[in-house]
């Protein structure tokens, strides 16, 4: 699976997480930061680098090269081998860097902390896709601050979907809402006064569901509800409001994606996407040196 170039909203979150995280290597001064670059490599000196996987996966996010050496230096050029949603394999090549050799050296952990992070949130992803072929997958909002569009994007890239992006483009009345909005029925009906948007409200019993449904809400999460549970809450439902969507969340891992899959709910949401996904392995070598003529 190949998805083409980010969009320019993508490509302007790829150059804030990147200036983000060369503040943090460099500081305020800039390239001149890098104090062992510095000492050992020579400023006229030129290098190319290849970019490879040292893991079986999903690469994502090669986009943070390209903004990596943007704002490092405009002599350094990056040609992409794969594309984001390429399956890879230990070894594969996916980049290739050339230009000032400094300016590889001092770019290489910023890139590739992103360019792992994001590949592993895909490779995650693709693995639940493959245990539950056709279940619709979400990812949620438990994503690091000031990398959401990013991850979110890696979510796609694995081939699942997004939930509500933020809290302005979804309502989502869930257990802390019902109990400062005086229970679960009451919720609902203050957010559809208040809203055009759909109602979705968490659920944790039959009574909540039969109360969530008289007050119109129009979607339902069932979070944290055994598979028994959930396909005996999902027939209840369909028999009052067939029309409503039904989502199951909570603990949902590799192991029970599958058997949830069959409970009847229309999607299954996994937090774990983006916080628990553990980076891809991608490295950078210096393969040749050299001077200018």
């Amino acid at each position: 699976m190949s998805l083409t170039r980010p969009s320019q909203e993508l490509l302007a979150a790829f150059d804030s997480a990147v200036a983000a995280a060369l503040v943090e290597d460099l500081g305020e001064i800039g390239i001149e930061s890098d104090v062992t670059t510095k000492a050992v490599v020579p400023d006229d000196l030129l290098g190319a680098a290849t970019v490879y996987a040292k893991q079986a996966g999903v690469i994502c996010g090669l986009e943070a090269l390209a903004a990596t050496y943007a704002q490092l230096d405009a002599g350094v050029s990056v040609a992409q081998s794969s594309k984001d949603g390429d399956g890879i394999q230990p070894g594969d090549a996916v980049a290739t860097v050339e230009g000032p050799a400094a300016a590889i050296l001092v770019g290489e952990r910023s890139a590739l902390n992103l360019i792992g992070h994001l590949s592993g949130i895909a490779t995650l992803v693709r693995t639940f896709v493959r245990a539950a072929p056709g279940a619709i997958l979400t990812d949620t909002r438990k994503t690091l601050p000031g990398l959401r569009l990013l991850q979110k994007y890696a979510v796609r890239i694995g081939g699942a979907s997004n939930h509500r992006f933020a809290l302005w483009d979804g309502v989502l009345v869930k257990d802390n809402h019902i109990a400062a909005g005086g229970g679960v029925g009451q919720a609902v009906k203050r957010a559809r006064a208040s809203t055009s948007l759909p109602v979705q409200a968490e659920c944790t019993s039959l009574q909540e569901v039969d109360e969530a449904l008289e007050a119109g809400a129009m979607a339902l999460l069932l979070d944290n509800r055994s598979t028994d549970e959930l396909r005996r809450l999902v027939e209840h439902i369909r028999s009052r409001a067939d029309h409503v969507m039904i989502e199951a969340s909570g603990g949902i891992t590799l192991d029970s994606v599958a058997e949830v899959a069959t409970t009847g709910v229309d999607r299954i949401s996994v937090g774990a996407f983006t916080h628990s996904a553990p980076a891809l392995d991608v490295s950078m070598k210096l393969e040749r040196v050299w001077r200018p003529n």
